[in-house]
C-alpha cells in the first residue's frame, strides 16, 4: 500500500498504525496472497485477511452486545439478539464498508480484480471485519471499540430511532410467510443454486422462487456465508417485490369486513 493511501485510510479510521503490516494484511484477499506466494516475491507482507476477519467478527459481536446491553436495559433477550443480528449482519456492514470506501484499498488478485471484486459484498464485509481485528491488535480494545461504536453501531441505532419506533423486521422468511398467507398465496421455494469456496469458507447462492399468477415466476437471488443468511436476503427481496403488488380485492374485502 502506498504511503498516501495508508494516510488517507488512517484518517478515515481515526487511527495511525504502529504495525503497518496488520492493515495491509487486513486488506489482502486470498487471491492476491496466492499470487504473491506463487511468484516467490520477497519483501511483501505475507498472508491474507481470513484469520483477521475471524477475529474481527468476534470483536464486533462483543462490542455490539455490550453496547446494546448498556443502551437498552429494558429490552428482553430476544429483542437484543435481533438488534445484534442486524448490526453485525452483512447488509448493514456492506453499507458501512461502502461508506468507508474500503473497496478502493483492497489488494486483489488479477482474476478477482477483473470479476469486480472491489464491489463484491462478501469481500467488502470480510475486509471491514479484518480491519476491526487490525485496529484491535494494533491499538487495543478501546481503539477498536470506539471505532465500532462510532462507525457501525451508533449511527444505525440513531437511524432506527428505537425509543419511539418498533424493532425492524429481522426474520424476513417468517415475515414473508405471514405476508403470503395473508394474501392467500402459495409459499416460496428456496433453492440452493451455487456453492463455492473452500470447505471452511463457502459462499452460498440461494434463489427464492414465487409463482406469479399472471407473469409466471418472481425470483429473489442472494449470496451469503451460510444458507440461512442467503435465504433471509432472498426473502427480503421477495418481500419488497410483494409490497409493490396490489392486494387482491377479495383480501381487502375480508380485512374491511366487520
Amino acid at each position: 500500500m502506498k504511503s498516501g493511501e495508508l494516510t488517507a485510510l488512517e484518517k478515515t479510521l481515526g487511527h495511525s498504525f504502529q504495525r503497518r503490516e496488520l492493515i495491509e494484511q487486513a486488506l489482502t484477499h486470498s487471491s492476491q496472497a496466492r499470487e504473491v506466494q506463487a511468484s516467490g516475491a520477497s519483501g511483501s507482507s505475507g498472508g491474507d485477511n481470513e484469520l483477521l476477519e475471524f477475529l474481527g467478527d468476534a470483536v464486533l459481536g462483543l462490542v455490539a452486545t455490550e453496547t446494546l446491553f448498556q443502551r437498552f436495559p429494558g429490552f428482553h433477550e430476544g429483542q437484543l439478539s435481533k438488534l445484534r443480528a442486524h448490526l453485525v449482519g452483512q447488509r448493514h456492514l456492506l453499507r458501512v464498508a461502502e461508506q468507508l470506501q474500503i473497496g478502493s484499498y483492497m489488494r486483489l488478485g488479477r482474476g478477482e480484480e477483473k470479476s469486480g471484486g472491489r464491489a463484491k459484498a462478501s469481500l467488502l464485509v470480510d475486509a471491514l471485519e479484518a480491519i476491526l481485528a487490525a485496529l484491535y491488535l494494533d491499538g487495543g480494545w478501546q481503539v477498536a471499540r470506539d471505532f465500532i461504536v462510532r462507525t457501525i453501531v451508533e449511527p444505525e441505532l440513531a437511524n432506527m430511532n428505537l425509543e419511539t419506533s418498533a424493532l425492524p423486521v429481522m426474520d424476513f422468511k417468517s415475515a414473508l410467510q405471514e405476508a403470503l398467507q395473508a394474501r392467500g398465496r402459495a409459499q416460496p421455494v428456496y433453492v440452493l443454486v451455487k456453492e463455492e469456496g473452500p470447505e471452511h469458507r463457502k459462499t452460498f447462492t440461494v434463489e427464492a422462487r414465487l409463482p406469479e399468477p399472471e407473469t409466471g415466476q418472481f425470483v429473489g437471488r442472494a449470496q451469503g456465508a451460510t444458507k440461512k443468511r442467503a435465504e433471509q436476503e432472498a426473502a427480503r427481496q421477495m418481500l419488497e417485490h410483494l409490497s409493490t403488488m396490489p392486494v387482491p380485492e377479495r383480501i381487502r374485502a375480508e380485512k374491511s369486513a366487520p
